[in-house]
């Protein structure tokens, strides 16, 4: 059946890696793929990780299906987490948490949902966003357009244009927007600019549908939730979508959530039923030992805080990447002013190379960047870090 069918294109970021891995100069460095490495090049296992794994060795006495919203712990867990301790949403059972397949899961879920109830929507998307986005809710059915985001002659947020065209959207529209991190530029709002586009939803009525895949990579737990907080107060529909992938590197555990907030305890009741039978037609129950290994850390206080100090230095490493970057472009001669890559969060940035720039690194130098000259700061290490510099001068010169 596959013999008059075209291949299908690969996908433009795990391509990458694949061509990454047959490359066979030693100095190669990937800086595509969005995943956490440590200064040996290594995607780690925390320790407290591995102490929940313990724990949760000893302990689990059965390998049966999960519920279909995944374990109830998990979900309490992750409401801590993602909403707060003390939030009333939480206290007035007005939302509701499925344990995902991760992140990407957990937004096929709700894009799933949102299609059930709101065909006719159409899905708005930063312009740039993650491209997975186009591609989970293109394939549930929807209509895709951008608002307005990133400037690429400032490096920095558009705002006037975001809210000029935040503002402009209709009501029911479903609006995806990057909680913190944002991939692939880097670049976040402030705390005012947050609470103007909580505002927009509010009186525009657009759906609020929030991607958190990144929490405690930008400035810390606590501080990286306030958008989630400050929608959640506001008391409209809200969806949120969260990984552990990256703050507890648990990437190959698939291990997300989607969390949906209402007005009410009534309609988060009726959002689960749904959820559930969107779940049920997509893979039946979760995978279990992610989550349950999440949910231990999130529920024993000495592991949460080891945690926390596990998270904090990876968050510190990708700071320690910005800077040296950054310092090191300067030592290397590299005109232009790259300040802007130490002001962007998380592990992504626009480095502002052009494609031409980025083929030239790839061909002669073996640096793998995304097209666009997106960088994965977590693949620079102390030990290429000088390398890279040096080769992204060369190809600003070669390519001129």
């Amino acid at each position: 059946m596959w013999k008059n069918i075209q291949p299908a294109p690969p996908d433009s970021i795990l391509g990458l890696t694949e061509q990454f891995k047959k490359d066979e100069n030693p100095r190669k460095v990937n800086l595509g793929v969005g995943v956490y490495k440590d200064n040996s090049g290594n995607t780690p296992i925390l320790e407290v990780v591995k102490k929940a794994e313990q724990t949760l060795l000893t302990s689990q006495a059965t390998k049966s299906y999960l519920p279909i919203s995944g374990d109830p712990a998990y979900g309490r867990a992750v409401q801590k987490l993602v909403l707060g301790e003390d939030s009333d949403a939480c206290r007035s059972s007005r939302a509701v948490t499925v344990h995902a397949p991760g992140g990407t899961g957990a937004l096929k879920v709700g894009a799933d949902l949102l299609k059930k109830f709101k065909p006719q929507s159409r899905v708005w998307v930063s312009s740039p966003t993650w491209a997975n986005h186009n591609g989970i809710f293109g394939n549930a059915g929807f209509e895709i357009d951008s608002y307005g985001y990133y400037n690429p002659r400032s490096k920095d947020l558009d705002f006037d244009r975001m809210m000029k065209d935040l503002n402009a959207i209709s009501a029911g529209d479903i609006v995806i927007l990057h909680t913190c991190c944002h991939n692939p530029s880097g670049v976040d709002l402030d705390r005012d600019q947050w609470n103007e586009v909580v505002r927009s939803a509010d009186s525009h009525g657009w759906i609020p549908f929030l991607d958190f895949a990144y929490q405690g990579f930008g400035d810390g737990v606590e501080e990286d939730r306030y958008a989630v907080e400050r929608f959640v107060a506001s008391g409209m529909d809200v969806l949120v979508a969260s990984s552990f992938s990256k703050n507890f590197g648990l990437y190959n555990e698939r291990a997300g959530a989607l969390t949906v907030i209402c007005p009410g305890a009534e309609e988060a009741a009726v959002a689960m039923s749904h959820l559930k039978t969107v779940i049920r037609t997509n893979y039946s129950n979760p995978p279990a030992h992610g989550g349950l290994t999440a949910t231990i850390i999130l529920d024993d206080p000495e592991l949460y805080r080891q945690w926390l100090a596990e998270l904090a230095a990876m968050r510190d490493r990708i700071r320690e990447m910005r800077s040296g970057l950054v310092k090191g472009l300067a030592n290397c001669g590299v005109e232009g002013d790259f300040s802007f890559i130490e002001r962007q969060r998380g592990m992504f940035s626009f480095s502002g190379l052009s494609d031409e720039v980025v083929q030239w690194l790839r061909a002669e130098k073996a640096v793998y960047m995304v097209g666009g000259g997106r960088i994965n700061l977590a693949g620079l290490t102390t030990d290429n870090m000088d390398y890279v510099c040096r080769s992204i001068a060369e190809a600003l010169q070669a390519v001129g």
